[in-house]
């Protein structure tokens, strides 16, 4: 972590410290977070949890109340904290912090008798790490709901295609389950924009799948959609020019994080006058030639 400016952390904790994150399958998946090494620490002892929740004011787990945890909170005055780990790609070590905490309510989690739902207040502002790696998660999901942002397109080209990690520009969708060799042209958080061979009346209003792959660290995403316009390319008419809009309940986290890192990069060297970036509306020529009509198919 502490790839962002104290700057950004400020405007991160500030939009968003009153934002509840629940930790999910894929929420768990995106952060890295090491399930197995989360832990409440009271006094001198550790508990395993589970988190259930957080955001930057606190956090709610799910704890064991068979282990004496309740009786030692009581002998600290619910004074806690709050073991976080995550995994960082590339990084040989986990990340773990913790977050000194009071425990303000604890009640029964699911009807057992077991484990009970602690909810957890900071008694500080969290660490900067936290406030990164939940913060990029955060403002990627509201940029890709924001009617302003979810269509910003970004064209793909050597540049892009660098500068977001993408594989290739070269990908494939998938066609009521057949695969399609086809090239990107621009892609937001909403739709791509693609071209391959084929004809508009077979492929107008079908349902497909696009398949984004990006390295460092590789990634592979999967993103459903339907085919909203299909027209031919000037002076190809063996070719289409498409738009594949996404099911935007649909789209993966993941995705939307890569978009977001880099739209934000680019709006942060537009302020800044850098006279070598453009904006990520801004025109751009594909770099790479379209599919040959006779490979229709992957």
């Amino acid at each position: 972590m502490g790839t962002l400016t104290s700057q950004k952390i400020a405007a991160f904790y500030e939009r968003y410290k009153e934002s509840d994150v629940t930790y999910n399958k894929e929420i768990i998946q995106v952060t890295g977070l090491q399930t197995n090494e989360v832990q409440l620490k009271c006094a001198s002892d550790f508990w395993p949890c589970v988190i259930y929740s957080s955001s930057f004011q606190g956090a709610k787990v799910v704890a064991n109340v068979k282990s004496a945890l309740v009786e030692k909170l009581r002998r600290a005055n619910n004074a806690v904290s709050l073991r976080f780990c995550f995994k960082e790609p590339g990084q040989a070590n986990p990340l773990t912090f913790f977050v000194s905490a009071r425990s303000v309510e604890h009640t029964s989690y699911g009807g057992s008798q077991d484990v009970d739902l602690f909810t957890l207040q900071f008694t500080k502002r969290p660490p900067d790490d936290l406030i990164e790696i939940m913060g990029r998660l955060l403002d990627a999901n509201a940029n890709a709901n924001s009617a302003k942002r979810r269509s910003e397109q970004i064209p793909i080209n050597v540049d892009t295609l660098r500068k977001m990690n993408i594989f290739s520009n070269e990908s494939v969708v998938f066609i009521q389950g057949t695969p399609r060799r086809c090239i990107l042209r621009d892609i937001a958080f909403s739709e791509a924009k693609l071209v391959m061979a084929g004809e508009v009346a077979s492929l107008e209003g079908k349902e497909a799948a696009l398949r984004m792959n990006f390295k460092d660290p590789p990634e592979s995403f999967l993103i459903k959609g339907k085919f909203t316009r299909v027209e031919d390319v000037e002076s190809r008419k063996d070719l289409l020019a498409l738009v594949l809009v996404f099911d935007e309940a649909l789209v993966p986290l993941g995705y939307k994080l890569r978009l977001n890192d880099y739209l934000s990069t680019v709006r942060a060297d537009n302020r800044s006058g850098d006279p070598d970036t453009g904006s990520a509306n801004a025109a751009a020529p594909s770099e790479a030639a379209p599919p040959s009509p006779e490979g229709k198919k992957a």
